[in-house]
């Protein structure tokens, strides 16, 4: 696979400065930049591999001004951060394959239908009143329960379980050994000190345009749905509690998880191994920092918040100064 600057060009709404017909095959990194690759510059502090790399073309902002000679071609674009997103998207659509007839996986054809130019992989268990949207993707070993329903352009990776009725929106990608509609945890104490199962009879709705990392547990809601609205992107290891509501195009990071009924707003921003207790309400727009913890509403729209239990961040990082200060002594 090889592009010249035009095509890159072409597809960015760019501008090519140097030679148009020189051809890339992968993207890499300013550092590590060689011939036959394309590199990106948005950063101020990495102007000096500019002068030094050996990438045949490199992606700039229009306002780029060299001081001194370069020898690759240049892209020049309004936001070179940005299309990186759609130069990476590029470069993946063009080398990623479609393999083809290889339908062996084990359906009940009658009840389930299954979109036109979607690939079902091998091993795949494919339930009774299914239905699959067109040009979908679902790769070998995915188990899709009976009456789930999954919209068009889907990207199903090795190992999803997605269990009875769940509903998967259009153009949802969901990596490796997630699973959707596990049953939430849900249990009522005897008074022998045991715990009484509760059904868990409802089911998850994932709106379009979500991503969901690897080994993620989105669990079913007792009753009604747990919901992942529209844009949500969740990474690797996350969970969702039951009933839980995740507002439009929030993104969790690594290792956080939301107790059962805790609804949360539009935009939010948790970082790495943040926890949210039960039956709580997240305010539009809320940061929490890495390793913090909500123990109680967040009412406040656009608030920062860190620690545990979390304080805003700018009283944390006075505490924290008065802290540092105390260990000194």
């Amino acid at each position: 696979m090889n592009i010249t600057a035009q095509k890159i060009a072409e597809h960015l709404g760019g501008e090519v400065v140097g030679d148009p017909l020189v051809r890339v095959s992968a993207p890499a990194r300013i550092e590590q930049g060689r011939p036959g690759t394309i590199c990106f510059f948005a950063n101020p502090k990495y102007e000096h591999y500019i002068y030094s790399t050996k990438a045949s073309i490199l992606l700039v902002n229009k306002s780029f001004e060299p001081r001194h000679e370069i020898p690759a071609t240049l892209i020049k674009v309004e936001n070179a951060y940005e299309s990186v997103a759609v130069l990476l998207d590029f470069f993946n659509s063009l080398k990623k394959s479609r393999p083809r007839g290889n339908r062996l996986f084990v359906c009940r054809p009658f009840s389930s239908k299954i979109g036109r130019g979607t690939f079902v992989g091998r091993g795949t268990f494919v339930g009774k009143k299914v239905k699959i949207g067109k040009n979908c993707h679902i790769y070998p070993q995915v188990y899709i329960g009976d009456g789930v329903t999954i919209g068009d352009n889907a990207l199903i990776y090795p190992g999803v379980r997605i269990y009875h009725d769940c509903v998967i929106g259009h153009d949802v990608i969901i990596h490796a050994n997630s699973v959707i509609g596990a049953d939430g945890f849900g249990f009522a104490p005897r008074e022998d000190g045991s715990y009484r199962k509760i059904p868990q009879t409802g089911n998850v709705i994932i709106e379009d345009d979500v991503e969901i990392g690897a080994g993620v547990a989105v669990d079913r809601a007792t009753m009604g749905s747990t919901i992942i609205r529209r844009g949500v992107k969740i990474d690797n290891l996350c969970q969702i509690g039951h009933n839980v509501e995740v507002g439009d195009n929030t993104v969790m990071a690594g290792l956080s998880g939301i107790a059962g009924s805790t609804k949360v707003g539009k935009g939010c921003i948790f970082a790495g191994q943040s926890g949210i207790a039960g039956h709580l309400k997240i305010a539009d727009k809320t940061t929490l920092a890495a390793q913090s913890g909500i123990i109680g509403n967040v009412r406040k729209e656009g608030e920062a918040l860190m620690g545990c239990p979390a304080i805003s961040y700018m009283d944390y990082m006075r505490a924290y100064a008065l802290f540092k200060a105390s260990a000194k002594k």
